[in-house]
């Protein structure tokens, strides 16, 4: 055998894809739409969601719009500190009357 070159830890061989097997990507079968049916009708838990996420939506757009109007903050404020007020008082009263005053 007649070899080309002196060195003997030359190997021959080919050139193949180096990508593995099982980072090849199989596309999943689409899921169906757990909210829809096969005919593309809502389900009712989904109707139901959507519904109360608008009907409290509009219940946080309310209070906002409501803020810059009569409810600033220093009105706030003090109806906060009326009602603890009124607590201390109504409690004040309550213990007045267990010690029988």
């Amino acid at each position: 055998m007649d070899q080309p070159h002196d060195d003997q830890n030359v190997v021959e061989g080919e050139i193949v894809d180096d990508t593995p097997t099982a980072a090849i990507a199989i596309p999943a079968p689409p899921l169906p739409d757990p909210d829809y049916s096969e005919g593309g009708v809502p389900s009712f838990d989904f109707v139901r969601d959507k519904i109360e996420n608008r009907y409290t939506t509009s219940l946080g757009a309310a209070d906002v719009a409501g803020l810059g109007t009569e409810h600033t903050a220093e009105t706030l404020d003090k109806q906060i500190a009326d009602r603890d007020q009124a607590a201390k008082d109504r409690l004040a009263e309550i213990r007045r009357s267990l010690r029988g005053e």
